[in-house]
């Protein structure tokens, strides 16, 4: 039977004093409007408690459906022929580095070097080649000049293709260059130089361009034109264009741009580009190894991610999840995008401990959000403070299942992190989750009381609520990259780039979250509580302020990330930076989180479900 209602739920569970401290909630400086929070949808369950549910969509991968998943790619011989592969592609990137020849020539080396290094990373398989590509950089870089650089060594006048390609792939790798070199290509109006008749070479170069756009840093305007310029000149170039594996390109780039491209994603969609048309290599070059290595790779990494899949399904379905019916049940699509940015085969660990935290956190999220009453929450928020399987003794029964799921799961990782760091980590899980939990127990009280915060209040919050940092420490500890003291500083809360990330993960997902949680009378938002603070703004207008806090944000963003004088080497912030993708991602068309059976679903097929063609 459901019910309309308005008032606190009313107490149920008794507040044991050993675990429940003192605690207020703020008194109503704003409230939402009687209109909106008898929107609230609540329930009354067997128990005779009044809850609020959201009704979403139920899990879209059975369990049954998992384990019945098989793929050929995981025998040896598969693996025998990848390393062959890997010998000879290295041979060939070997013997134009040392040597010119033919096709290398000091007309096009320098271009020449930048393309094997771009369809080598876009292709997913850089992994094997990490100190070729740096020879290649560390030789283009000797070139390069405040003007940019040429085809090749010997070239007199600056090319616009290269120069947009190199100063997106160095800057990419920690190489300190200036975007002033774009200036060059201005006509004397300050407008980007392009013929009247759209060749297959010029639109190539602008689609660099668009692409060197994408990781701009504060303050450069011509970054900022170059992307106006370009995307308008694509827009139109893919109008003329046959389809081909230039206008696929295109279309895809424009799409998905670099905050919220995904490597897996890229090299499932490059795979295809490449087949029709490998840009500026030729086949004496054996760019069909690099094909026929790319497709093995992928595929087996999708006989590694079966294996993982069936682990952490069982896991769900072990743990008691699949009986629950009020959360999301998104621990696939967590998995996917784990597995969408690191196909390292080493790296299980970090990616069944990403889809494991962050479906904990989801479960969480619901229950704080709509699930839970107030003391319930206040019950389980000093359990996880207390920390011991003994603080479950006076939660309710669906919150002890949870609370000991989470309680294994984040010591497990707590030791798997140890392994890789040779110190105990747990505190920073901990402190992490703490706090994660202290912001939703204030999400709640707002809730509850009809509490409306400023913008700058609710974003504080939002930005720790959002979860980002309790889903990013523990899996990133586990990689086996050493990060000491000073490096989490630099990486995790309170660093600027954990800050900045957060902020904008809290502001995009609220765009796209704020109307269906305000059915549920989840009132504050970004778009609310900015309109609340001013009065005479329109939704649109809210809208339009919080995207462009963003758009200003993300080129912050790109210079934390990959600022040259940075003491954190770029390696050891990229998992950071590419979880912030990975939910940016969620967010391009709706709230992934909640509606996950459109693009997202897609997405599992695409990257986790379904082999590439050899």
């Amino acid at each position: 039977m459901a019910l309309l209602s308005v008032a606190p739920l009313a107490p149920r569970w008794c507040v044991h004093k050993s675990l429940v401290t003192s605690s207020k909630v703020k008194v109503v400086r704003r409230t939402m409007s009687t209109s909106i929070r008898m929107c609230q949808i609540t329930t009354v369950s067997g128990e005779g408690v009044q809850r609020r549910i959201a009704n979403h969509h139920s899990n879209l991968w059975d369990d049954n459906f998992i384990q019945s998943l098989s793929t050929p790619y995981g025998a040896i011989s598969y693996h025998e022929s990848a390393q062959k592969l890997i010998g000879e592609v290295k041979e060939m990137i070997n013997s134009i580095s040392v040597k010119d020849g033919e096709l290398i020539t000091p007309s096009n080396d320098l271009l020449m070097r930048l393309s094997i290094v771009d369809s080598i990373e876009r292709l997913g398989i850089d992994r094997h080649f990490k100190s070729e590509i740096k020879s290649a950089l560390d030789y283009v870089y000797s070139y390069w000049n405040e003007k940019g650089i040429g085809w090749g060594r010997d070239s007199v006048v600056a090319d616009l293709n290269s120069t947009a390609l190199g100063l997106r792939t160095l800057r990419l790798h920690g190489y300190p260059v200036s975007s002033d070199v774009l200036q060059h290509f201005k006509e004397q109006k300050g407008q980007f130089a392009c013929s009247a008749i759209q060749t297959e070479g010029e639109i190539r170069s602008v689609l660099n361009l668009f692409r060197a756009s994408q990781i701009a840093f504060p303050g450069e305007k011509v970054m900022e034109e170059a992307e106006v310029f370009s995307t308008k000149y694509l827009k139109e170039a893919i109008l003329k264009l046959p389809v081909c594996g230039l206008s696929r390109e295109i279309s895809y780039v424009l799409e998905y741009g670099w905050h919220i491209n995904l490597p897996r994603l890229e090299a499932r969609n490059y795979i295809d580009v490449f087949g029709q048309d490998p840009i500026y290599l030729t086949p004496n070059m054996k760019t069909q190894k690099l094909l026929e290595l790319a497709k093995l790779e992928f595929n087996m990494f999708h006989s590694l991610q079966q294996q993982e899949l069936k682990l952490l399904s069982r896991w769900w379905k072990d743990s008691g999840f699949s009986q629950m019916t009020f959360p999301r049940h998104r621990h696939v699509e967590y998995y996917t995008l784990a597995s969408c940015i690191d196909s390292e085969p080493q790296h299980s660990s970090f990616r069944l401990g990403f889809a494991k935290i962050f479906h904990l956190a989801t479960v969480l999220d619901d229950i704080y959000d709509t699930f839970g009453t107030m003391d319930e929450l206040e019950l389980f928020t000093a359990a996880v403070k207390r920390w011991h399987p003994s603080a479950t003794e006076w939660l309710p029964e669906y919150m002890k299942g949870v609370y000991m799921v989470l309680y294994e799961t984040v010591n497990e990782m707590a030791g798997e992190a140890e392994k890789s760091q040779g110190r105990d980590t747990l505190n920073y899980a901990r402190n992490a989750l703490e706090a994660y939990i202290d912001a939703s127990m204030e999400e709640a009280k707002w809730i509850f009381s009809g509490f409306l915060p400023t913008f700058e209040e609710y974003l504080d919050n939002g930005k720790v609520s959002f979860g980002y940092t309790i889903g990013t420490l523990q899996p990133i500890l586990t990689l086996g990259i050493p990060f000491p003291h000073h490096i989490l500083q630099e990486i995790d809360f309170p660093s600027r780039l954990n800050d900045v990330a957060c902020s904008i993960l809290r502001l995009k997902g609220d765009i796209h979250t704020y109307q269906p949680e305000r059915s549920r009378g989840e009132e504050s938002s970004c778009i609310s509580c900015y309109m609340e603070d001013n009065p005479e703004s329109t939704e649109e207008d809210a809208i339009n302020h919080i995207n462009s806090m963003v758009d200003k944000l993300l080129k912050e963003l790109n210079w934390e990330y990959l600022r040259p004088d940075s003491n954190v080497p770029i390696t050891s912030k990229k998992h950071a930076f590419d979880i912030l993708r990975a939910f940016y991602h969620l967010y391009k068309y709706r709230d992934g989180y909640s509606v996950a059976n459109y693009e997202i679903k897609n997405l599992v097929m695409t990257t986790v479900i379904e082999p590439v063609p050899l």
